[in-house]
């Protein structure tokens, strides 16, 4: 009779995949032995595996590059990394050493590219895109950036007055401008326009009234961002189609226009059942450029993304320990983690993101339908279903001789900015120990502790105490 939990596994799934296996009953990630990990580390632990992150960026290369030369297509691709989904140091080190480029989005995000570059990470000639609503500081510090030869730094006008701070304040240099467009947003959202970008029917008026004439300045990108990503749906499609129409509209008036920014990122894997078709729908997106600029007489643009959660989402995992079982009534079993899902996967029950669930050990065992609890008193810490099905299964507990352990995988975008890492958490709960793993020429993989699991005085010093 098939009922361990590797055959619930084995018989639901393709398994096993391509970062995930099972060997000796214990769970490989990107063949990592994560029981290994434990025993040298201890849970709560989150890893970060940084080759992940270089090979994301070359597969996306890869896409774009294949599709473009399927269709013969003129334009170049760029990558570029926003910082928004991961600041960490480790992290932009690993991107920027793929030849990537940087979107920022707020005003610290400049002095860590001044960071990097004084740490020889980041050279004066990498792409700097500089997005979102720009307050007084923000605006400064692009222009220090520019003043000091940063020669490809692209501020993307997000309201129209923004243009007059670069009017007054950088007139005499030569300056690469950006242009975002306010999108419509899904269906289903509460508003219909999206409150960052200009409007389709103020793009043409703004160059022509403000930035046609300027001897300096040039208008170089059209900035196009869907909120829910690169998705194969009408609405992508339409939105997609208008962006590279108002494309075609300002190149005729505008010779330096050469970017367009399909800013929204690629999905990544939340279930071992996720399927996506990478290479049909960057190749229709390259397809659909191309015609649509052929038909207007134009030249195809060169092409920038910007892909946050998809560089580094998957590279992350979180790994807990269930430290005891509670059955609270005739039907529901609670298994409590070492931690809390508030604290470290807010996203869980902030907008019920779902993470990639397994065990790390006991795959031999029988399974159960569990909840999973967290360690705070809020009746919102806990994590009850999968993308694929409203249940969680795992390893019997009353079957082990030895603690189990899990990991939600892929948990690498946004979590720990919106956690408030290093701050304080809710009920005090520590924030966990922070590995990174990477490997040496010969494949062999070394672990360093980032960060120790937070103390109480660092709260209690935060606190006031």
């Amino acid at each position: 009779m098939k009922n361990k939990y590797i055959d619930l596994v084995e018989q639901t799934f393709d398994f096993p995949q391509e970062d995930f296996r099972v060997e000796d009953n214990e769970l490989y990630f990107n063949d990592i032995p994560l029981m290994d990990i434990i025993k040298q580390y201890g849970t709560p632990l989150k890893i970060s595996y940084l080759p992940k992150i270089s090979q994301q960026i070359q597969k996306a290369r890869r896409f774009f590059n294949v599709a473009m030369a399927k269709v013969d297509y003129k334009g170049k691709y760029f990558y570029s990394y926003c910082t928004k989904s991961s600041h960490f140091s480790f992290i932009l080190q690993e991107v920027l050493k793929n030849d990537s480029h940087i979107e920022t989005s707020s005003a610290f995000d400049i002095n860590i590219v001044e960071s990097l570059h004084k740490e020889g990470y980041l050279d004066k000639d990498r792409y700097i895109i500089c997005n979102g609503f720009k307050r007084d500081q923000y605006l400064k510090n692009i222009e220090r950036l520019v003043k000091n030869g940063f020669r490809n730094v692209i501020p993307v006008i997000d309201n129209i007055e923004e243009v007059d701070f670069y009017l007054e304040n950088l007139k005499d240099y030569d300056l690469q401008l950006g242009i975002r467009i306010a999108t419509e947003e899904e269906p289903k959202f509460m508003f219909y326009t999206s409150r960052l970008g200009i409007r389709y029917e103020n793009i043409i008026k703004l160059y022509q009234t403000k930035l046609a004439n300027h001897p300096k300045f040039k208008v170089k990108m059209l900035h196009f961002f869907i909120n829910t990503g690169i998705k194969d749906t009408a609405y992508y499609w339409n939105e997609l189609s208008k962006a590279v129409n108002l494309y075609t509209e300002l190149k005729k008036i505008n010779p330096d226009l050469e970017f367009l920014n399909i800013g929204g990122g690629l999905p990544i894997k939340n279930s071992l059942s996720f399927e996506y078709d990478y290479e049909y729908m960057i190749e229709e997106i390259i397809y659909q450029i191309k015609n649509t600029c052929n038909n207007a007489g134009v030249p195809e643009p060169n092409i920038f993304t910007e892909f946050g959660t998809f560089t580094v989402g998957e590279s992350m995992a979180h790994l807990y320990t269930i430290i005891n079982q509670k059955k609270q009534n005739d039907r529901e079993l609670w298994n409590m983690i070492d931690s809390s899902f508030l604290t470290t996967l807010p996203d869980s029950w902030a907008i019920n993101q779902k993470f990639l669930l397994l065990p790390i050990n006991h795959w031999d065992k029988e399974y159960e339908r569990v909840f999973l609890g967290g360690l705070t008193c809020d009746s919102d810490d806990y994590y009850n279903s999968e993308i694929h099905s409203n249940a969680i299964f795992l390893p019997k507990i009353s079957q082990l001789d030895s603690p189990l352990h899990i990991g939600f995988f892929h948990t690498g975008a946004y979590q720990d900015a919106l956690a408030g890492y290093g701050g304080i958490q809710h009920c005090l709960i520590p924030a966990p120990k922070h590995v990174l793993i990477d490997r040496k020429e010969n494949g062999e993989f070394v672990t360093k502790l980032f960060a120790k699991e937070q103390t109480y005085k660092s709260m209690l010093k935060i606190l006031g105490y």
